[in-house]
């Protein structure tokens, strides 16, 4: 009886080690979306800047004012990022109808859009940060604070846990699922069609089914993300924040979906050629009997343990808008 228990702990950890994960992101976790069963975990409550992030906190208290979409929203000069000086394909004084800034908010990540849409919240900008606490605190987000709706301030902070909320709630809107899944989009500015893509290059690749997603970025923040993705029947969400570069970021989204998969898919599958070229010094799982740990190698990151537990398409679309 005893070697049967024995040669069964064995084949438990032999298969966890095969499915080891590399994670170039300081803070992850994954969720499996219909049980809300933990997959992955990785200081999932240590709270952190979120970067652009904060637009899908954004998009979601605009859509609840239930304003009129096809209003016109000017650009004005104070929507400009002056703590950033980040770059903006919009130029001030350009009209769009409110539901192509959305757009521009959540595909394109722009930050100008993202300013413009609390400027122009009934009430202004005041009105719409007292309308982003109250829905920090209808979703339960108690380690969130976002004070300004870009992500450009470092002082936007949450935690992975906290974030999975928010995308959870974020995936209950139709006009977010769609635009954040927008592979790109033609959006008319002063009578030219300009054509934006999805900051997500994950977006339309090939064997991926996503159905929401939202990248950020600062100095402060690193390389964030939120997606969520359906692989092996299962939909589940993921966050990823502080990662070191784009690729590692995009690796840790293809690590995390073939680890959904049981490992059938190899890490490269989908993966462009440059982000095959990520670090091998990120942390891996290491198996052990009823739990699998991660213990981080020596790196410029925080050394910090992921606890993963046991294991128990979308279609993208191109829309051409109508003004």
């Amino acid at each position: 009886m005893m070697k049967k228990l024995f040669a069964a702990v064995l084949l438990s950890i032999s298969s966890a080690a095969a499915l080891a994960v590399p994670f170039g992101s300081q803070s992850v976790l994954v969720v499996e979306d219909d049980t809300g069963k933990v997959l992955l975990e990785k200081n999932a409550s240590t709270v952190m800047p979120i970067a652009s992030l904060t637009k899908l906190m954004t998009a979601m208290v605009i859509l609840d004012a239930k304003q009129d979409m096809q209003e016109l929203i000017e650009i004005d000069r104070s929507d400009v990022d002056t703590l950033k000086h980040s770059t903006s394909r919009v130029p001030v004084g350009a009209s769009i109808p409110r539901e192509d800034v959305l757009q521009l908010a959540l595909m394109s990540s722009d930050n100008r859009a993202a300013a413009s849409l609390a400027r122009t919240y009934p009430g202004g900008v005041p009105a719409f940060k007292a309308a982003v606490r109250h829905k920090i605190a209808a979703l339960g987000m108690t380690n969130t604070v976002i004070e300004e709706p870009t992500g450009l301030s470092p002082n936007n902070r949450s935690t992975a846990a906290d974030l999975v909320k928010m995308a959870n709630a974020a995936s209950n809107y139709k006009e977010i699922t769609d635009r954040t899944t927008d592979a790109k989009n033609l959006i008319s500015i002063n009578s030219r069609e300009v054509e934006f893509h999805n900051t997500n290059r994950l977006v339309g690749a090939k064997g991926w089914d996503v159905g929401l997603s939202k990248t950020g970025y600062t100095q402060e923040a690193g390389r964030c993300l939120i997606m969520s993705i359906k692989a092996a029947g299962k939909n589940a969400t993921m966050v990823l924040l502080n990662a070191g570069a784009s690729s590692a970021r995009i690796m840790d989204a293809l690590n995390i979906r073939r680890y959904i998969n049981g490992g059938k898919d190899p890490v490269a599958a989908s993966a462009p050629r440059a982000v095959l070229k990520a670090s091998s010094r990120a942390p891996r799982i290491k198996a052990s009997a009823g739990r699998v740990k991660v213990k981080a190698k020596a790196s410029t990151r925080s050394k910090s343990k992921v606890v993963v537990a046991p294991k128990k398409k979308k279609a993208v679309v191109t829309r051409k808008r109508r003004n």
